[in-house]
């Protein structure tokens, strides 16, 4: 039996066939879950068409993480198509180019506070409003969380803002593994070095990483292939890793343990 059989699973930011999203949701429906997707603002008709290449998961979701009314509509289709939820995967983030490039200095406080707000908030916004289908899962050790994160114990050439924004993710992960732990529902994040995705197109000077993180991971490091960080979120939703929660784990190659 596939790891995931019966589990029901929404997944967040899939955008393009490269994103990481893309790549859990296709491994999800390989090992037997069924999954819906959310798509917001003017990237639902791409996200729609990426869709079709994963076959038949029903229509995609509007989800806009600002806009509250949206949250509430997201809910109530996913409890007509599911009943429940298993696993959620948040892999949203945006930044205005302002935050990302020019140093601390430049950004003014609306695009940080519009960075916050759909980078980090969002996953505690998401945690609150599906909570009570997560609280119904019927997997083996209850609902899985997951956030897509990357390694905010350092600070990054370019990444600036973003990087404040990551390591609040991180912080919030803890909290809300806290507070819904005993609902049986676990919160993790899963770190992952850099892949050559759309959004990582849109930071500047991301050849940086491609350049370097391959020397410093001791595993070595491809930025072109996210079938490790695709196997390991499947692991963390399925009851493999029960037992696990409040975590930070790592699919880098080594790299953020390196000097």
């Amino acid at each position: 039996m596939a790891i995931l059989t019966n589990h029901r699973i929404l997944i967040t930011g899939v955008l393009t066939d490269d994103s990481l999203a893309f790549g859990i949701a296709q491994r999800a429906l390989e090992e037997g879950a069924t999954v819906a997707l959310t798509g917001a603002g003017r990237g639902v008709a791409l996200t729609r068409r990426t869709a079709r290449k994963l076959g038949e998961i029903g229509e995609v979701i509007e989800l806009d993480v600002t806009d509250p009314g949206q949250i509430t509509a997201a809910v109530s289709e996913v409890e007509s198509r599911f009943g429940r939820l298993d696993g959620l995967v948040h892999a949203i983030g945006y930044a205005p180019p302002s935050c990302l490039g020019s140093g601390m200095f430049v950004a003014p406080f609306e695009d940080v506070s519009m960075a916050m707000q759909i980078s980090t908030y969002s996953l505690s916004a998401l945690v609150g409003a599906f909570r009570p289908l997560l609280q119904k899962s019927e997997a083996l050790g209850g609902a899985s969380v997951i956030a897509l994160d990357f390694d905010a114990s350092r600070a990054y050439p370019v990444y600036d803002w973003m990087g404040v924004m990551k390591a609040g993710l991180e912080s919030l992960g803890r909290y809300l593994a806290r507070e819904v732990g005993p609902d049986k529902i676990r919160v993790n994040m899963l770190a992952a070095g850099p892949i050559r995705t759309m959004a990582a197109k849109s930071i500047p000077g991301f050849e940086i990483f491609e350049d370097t993180w391959a020397e410093r991971a001791p595993l070595g490091w491809d930025v072109n292939d996210s079938s490790a960080v695709a196997d390991t979120a499947i692991a963390l939703l399925s009851p493999l890793l029960r037992g696990t929660t409040a975590s930070i784990i790592h699919v880098d190659g080594g790299a953020h343990s390196m000097g």
